[in-house]
């Protein structure tokens, strides 16, 4: 994740910001409708990660079975791959059936719809997307709209319509980016407030150069959290605790469910990142999301 990227941290103030004032709302009428113990998915946005092969991949593997071991080592994934295409059944059955029950994909919405078309005459194709990762079943999460930096205010109309017409069979995380969506209070509140009437969530981001996007707005007892990682100096693991407390603050007020995606420029970074906030999360909550952990690698025998 580029967006936001900065070389220099010196003079970024990685704090997190206390809550939007409706956000505490959300969550305390969401929370007598509490269906099941919350949950916490955590996750990166690709699992062809080479770099892992001899640690926290078995040595050798296929290209095919990348998933498989990624899936045992996360339990979610931003899926970036449909950003580029919708894929067809195969694929998907493929996807669904190389993971467990309990790993949830959260695929990106196609490029074609969200940049190309800017939401504009673009029914057919969320249709078929929508259809076409329906095929995940149960391990569906959250489909993710990015809307680019250029979706701007004046396209609140535009997103209305287009939410409004969204099948309800696909749970939907919405990102915004264009700077004017937060420098207004008055409309963050007015498109927060559509987002929530229908029942949408709204994407945080933590990246150092636009902390207006950390906007801690909740929409919906579900939390949509993208954090943008600077190769594991001091203020990654910072923002690892704060950010286990501030969930931890929120699941007990009732939110139902989290995620997780880390970016990190070197791949290696992201399970450390991951076992250290998992570790503080336990720590507050109890709950026990499996870390990503170094498996052992068969040793090679010897006849000496």
């Amino acid at each position: 994740m580029d967006f936001g990227r900065l070389s220099d941290l010196r003079y970024v103030n990685f704090r997190l910001p206390p809550d939007h004032p409706e956000t505490a709302g959300v969550l305390a009428r969401a929370l007598p409708a509490q269906p099941a113990p919350p949950r916490v998915y955590v996750g990166c946005p690709i699992w062809t990660n080479k770099a892992w092969l001899g640690s926290y991949f078995p040595a050798g593997i296929k290209d095919a079975d990348y998933l498989h071991h990624y899936a045992r080592q996360f339990n979610s994934i931003e899926l970036n791959t449909t950003h580029y295409r919708i894929p067809d059944a195969t694929t998907v059955r493929k996807w669904r059936d190389a993971v467990p029950a309990a790993f949830r994909f959260c695929p990106k919405f196609p490029q074609i719809i969200s940049h190309d078309r800017a939401l504009y005459n673009a029914d057919d194709l969320t249709t078929s997307f929508c259809r076409a990762i329906e095929g995940l079943g149960q391990n569906l999460g959250h489909a993710f709209l990015q809307l680019p930096p250029t979706f701007g205010p004046e396209h609140l109309p535009r997103l209305e319509r287009y939410l409004l017409d969204f099948p309800d069979y696909v749970p939907l995380a919405v990102e915004l980016r264009h700077p004017g969506w937060f420098s207004d209070h008055e409309l963050l509140a007015a498109v927060s407030a559509m987002l929530e009437a229908l029942g949408k969530t709204l994407v945080v981001s933590d990246v150092a150069g636009r902390r207006d996007v950390l906007h801690m707005r909740l929409t919906s007892p579900v939390a949509f959290i993208r954090l943008n990682g600077h190769g594991l100096v001091a203020s990654d693991f910072q923002r690892a605790d704060d950010w286990a407390n501030r969930l931890a603050s929120w699941l007990e007020a009732g939110l139902h469910t989290v995620y997780v995606f880390i970016h990190q420029k070197d791949i290696m970074h992201s399970p450390v990142w991951a076992q250290h906030f998992l570790g503080r999360l336990h720590a507050l909550t109890g709950m026990g999301v499996q870390p990503p952990r170094i498996i052992p690698q068969p040793v090679q025998g010897s006849l000496f």
